[in-house]
């Protein structure tokens, strides 16, 4: 961006998403939303890190106590009541997660029995896998900076439940397969086909909370994760990534990033993914330049899905650094070296993504305000992006 230091906006940013949506101050019925308050999390963590304003790390952790109650919890409008484990409401308070968290949407989730209406089915609540992740992400890196065990020991409860309803073996037998979509519950699918990059974030999502989870000193009590491992990295064999979607793209790289991580710290032996996954990006961001999608009005582009790409290209410096500073590691093939460097070729691509969207006569385009809050936040994560690509 052209401001040579974004991390006042930054801030700006993060202090109205408190205020609007009941974090700070605190409201009887703040607005959670899954997916947002994952970023929202991550950027606190990083305002902390490089303000070291401890304010910020309370909201973070503040942030994941609403959401836990609020998510972890039925609906208002459900004459479902407690938490969605189904827990006795203090055995709930120690194990928030182990139900899963729903999505937040707007409207009450499908019921047995009732009809698919596609459109309408973006605005009813559930659990979305990939949602679920991100939360898992989020609170392995609460765990990390405050030294609270207790949210790696949560966030592998999740992965435990997610891993065990969303994944199925298909009664005409072979490899397990996913949906991508359940009831708030987690007893029936709302929509059955599998998200096209969940196995490979699934994969990376467990191996950063077992790196988490021993990393401490002390090993905290929680599940072994080694069986979902397995499955997941069953799952990725031989699958085609490639997308030309900005923030499934973005997914890529943000898998990219915490792969050459986890792999420097020892934790990530499937090393031949790297390359198909960061193969995958390039042909999709090709794509993307190919394209005039980042050439049209504000009026005709979703800006949190051009902001995903923008945080992953953020990625790229630091994965690159560490492929050159590891050759031992990750080879000298020239195909790897040859990809990386045409990805951070596309590094500029986020400053573009970024002014663009910082642009206030764009910020007024009705599709920016249909969207603000998950918009905001992923624009503050992207000018500060380091807590989020962090393990």
């Amino acid at each position: 961006m052209s401001d040579p230091d974004p991390l006042p906006v930054a801030k700006n940013i993060m202090q109205e998403f408190a205020r609007q949506t009941g974090l700070d101050p605190r409201t009887p019925l703040p607005q959670r939303y899954l997916w947002t308050d994952a970023f929202a999390v991550c950027t606190y963590l990083t305002l902390f890190q490089q303000t070291n304003d401890p304010g910020y790390r309370d909201l973070a952790v503040r942030l994941v106590d609403q959401v836990h109650h609020l998510l972890g919890r039925h609906r208002t409008d459900d004459p479902r009541r407690g938490w969605i484990s189904g827990l006795p409401d203090q055995e709930g308070e120690l194990h928030p997660t182990v139900g899963g968290l729903r999505i937040g949407k707007k409207l009450k989730e499908r019921m047995p029995g009732e009809p698919l209406d596609e459109r309408r089915e973006w605005d009813r609540d559930g659990q979305y896998y990939h949602y679920l992740t991100k939360w898992m992400h989020a609170l392995s890196r609460v765990a990390r900076v405050t030294g609270n065990q207790v949210y790696a020991v949560w966030a592998v409860e999740l992965a435990k439940t997610a891993h065990a309803r969303f994944t199925y073996v298909p009664a005409a037998g072979g490899p397990k397969r996913m949906v991508w979509k359940m009831s708030i519950d987690l007893a029936y699918p709302l929509i059955p086909s599998m998200g096209l990059h969940d196995p490979l974030d699934g994969l990376v999502t467990y191996a950063e909370l077992r790196a988490t989870a021993e990393s401490y000193p002390e090993k905290p009590q929680m599940p072994a994760l080694d069986a979902e491992i397995a499955d997941m990295a069953a799952m990725c064999r031989g699958r085609d990534w490639v997308t030309d979607d900005p923030l499934g793209i973005g997914g890529l790289l943000f898998d990219a990033s915490r792969m050459v991580r986890l792999t420097v710290e020892g934790r990530f032996p499937h090393q031949d993914l790297l390359g198909e996954v960061l193969d995958s990006a390039l042909r999709g961001i090709r794509a993307v330049g190919r394209s005039r999608l980042l050439q049209v009005p504000a009026a005709y582009r979703l800006a949190f899905r051009e902001l995903g790409l923008s945080i992953g290209l953020k990625g790229l410096g630091a994965l690159s650094g560490l492929i050159e500073e590891n050759p031992g590691l990750f080879g000298t093939k020239n195909s790897l070296r040859h990809i990386v460097a045409e990805l951070t070729g596309f590094i500029p691509l986020a400053e573009r993504i970024e002014e663009f969207w910082l642009d206030e006569e764009n910020q007024k385009a009705g599709i920016w305000t249909e969207h603000r809050e998950i918009n905001r936040v992923m624009l503050a994560t992207t000018l500060v992006p380091e807590g989020f690509l962090a393990i």
